[in-house]
């Protein structure tokens, strides 16, 4: 059969119709009804860039948090596409951890730091993570509580926590690295941004972070 009668796999004909409608709960649907995880796991790791795209896409709306590794991975991915959808869906598959209940603790308590009301985040993340300690998003959502709280030292300490249970978390990373700016710490700044990269290399405002930690340091 020559290359131009291959049948295109049903992956990339939703994926290419999802980029004309831009509808993603559709192409969610159509996914899920065709493909399993485990599938579109091997996809997003071994396919061309155009299979590794949607099936990241894929993951970042229907995986839980089984799928971090997978998507941790693409964070990385040579393609850029690849590595700006995984940095988007591996926000959604940290929230996806634990049971239903307690996915919805993390969702109010992400609705208070949104909203400002930081003491009443640190109240609810504090008895979450009573009943589920291994859950890294309300970690990191204590962490952001505290930071915007000014305490810094505490929210150094969920930041690591967070990263011992997720370890690819660029933004408990990036955040331990403001909170060292905060102290003016800034040799351990520079280290925590150079992970965030690490794990995230499309972390421009950390790149630039690196840059002028480096050039101060080496001007100090």
């Amino acid at each position: 059969m020559s290359a131009s009668h291959r049948k295109i796999p049903v992956l990339l004909t939703l994926y290419e119709r999802y980029l004309d409608e831009r509808d993603a709960r559709l192409f969610a649907k159509a996914v899920s009804q065709r493909y399993a995880t485990a599938t579109l796991e091997r996809l997003a790791q071994v396919g061309d860039r155009y299979r590794r795209r949607a099936a990241v896409l894929a993951l970042g709306l229907l995986a839980d948090y089984d799928s971090n590794h997978v998507m941790g991975g693409a964070l990385v991915d040579v393609d850029r596409g690849v590595r700006m959808l995984a940095e988007n869906g591996i926000r959604h598959v940290w929230n996806r951890d634990g049971n239903s209940h307690q996915r919805k603790q993390l969702v109010e308590i992400i609705r208070r730091n949104d909203a400002g009301e930081f003491d009443k985040a640190i109240e609810l993340a504090t008895k979450l993570l009573e009943q589920a300690p291994g859950f890294a998003e309300a970690w990191n959502q204590r962490a952001v509580a505290y930071f915007q709280s000014g305490c810094y030292a505490d929210s150094i300490r969920d930041c690591r926590q967070t990263l011992e249970i997720n370890p690819y978390h660029f933004g408990a990373a990036s955040g331990m690295g403001r909170c060292y700016l905060k102290l003016d710490d800034r040799i351990s700044a520079l280290e925590c941004f150079r992970r965030a990269l690490r794990l995230n290399p499309n972390l421009e405002q950390i790149r630039a972070q690196v840059i002028y930690l480096q050039k101060s340091l080496k001007g100090k």
